[in-house]
């Protein structure tokens, strides 16, 4: 499965994963981005899957009512926790998206943070089904993620039957293979017509954003 390759990725990678939002031009898509971020989950109870190194949870924080973030890598989670964020609004939990524990509990929003363009489509669909299945009706669903910029983001190497694309990363002398999508608003709008009603798509050069409620 592709998320055994992608958390070993990320765990190797660790706090450098925050490296690319060094990149000076990406500062001002980073503030609008973390401006309507705040505005969406402002007074929410917040689910947060694939929180990785926390970057994005201290900006939810700022503005929900509570956050439980979690990420499959328990050394990403520990990163997180490091931040030194409100332990009475936000919470950790080491545990896979698409597999989401039954205890999970009760929340308004859920925000899917770069985690949806490196899951194949198969995996796409599993976690919308866990979402609607765990979560229940008219739940707010934000998924941010990246768009593609030429000179920048990295080229697919390849499109498999099933229609995901791929990339070769390489860390540490060891080269991964993982699956890595750039979908256009109508691709998205397709993907998720199915569980979502009311579905916004906002994009400024380095993210995209997207917005609906579950059926």
């Amino acid at each position: 499965m592709s998320t055994t390759q992608l958390a070993k990725f990320y765990a190797q990678l660790g706090d450098a994963v925050e490296d690319i939002y060094l990149e000076p031009d990406m500062d001002e898509d980073i503030d609008d981005m973390s401006i309507h971020l705040g505005n969406l989950l402002g007074g929410h109870t917040v689910l947060e899957l694939g929180c990785g190194t926390g970057y994005w949870t201290e900006v939810v924080a700022e503005s929900a009512a509570s956050v439980l973030a979690l990420d499959i890598n328990a050394n990403l989670v520990d990163i997180a926790r490091e931040r030194g964020m409100p332990a009475d609004k936000v919470s950790f939990r080491v545990a896979d998206a698409l597999d989401l524990p039954e205890d999970i509990g009760k929340f308004s929003a859920v925000l899917v943070s770069f985690l949806w363009s490196h899951l194949t489509k198969g995996e796409q669909e599993k976690l919308l089904a866990t979402l609607k299945k765990r979560l229940g009706k008219d739940v707010l669903l934000v998924i941010l993620d990246e768009s593609f910029v030429e000179g920048f983001s990295e080229t697919t190497a390849r499109t498999d039957a099933e229609g995901t694309t791929w990339e070769i990363q390489t860390l540490d002398g060891e080269r991964y293979e993982l699956p890595k999508s750039y979908p256009s608003d109508s691709a998205l709008r397709k993907r998720l017509g199915n569980v979502g009603k009311e579905i916004k798509i906002e994009r400024v050069e380095f993210f995209w954003i997207l917005t609906c409620r579950l059926k």
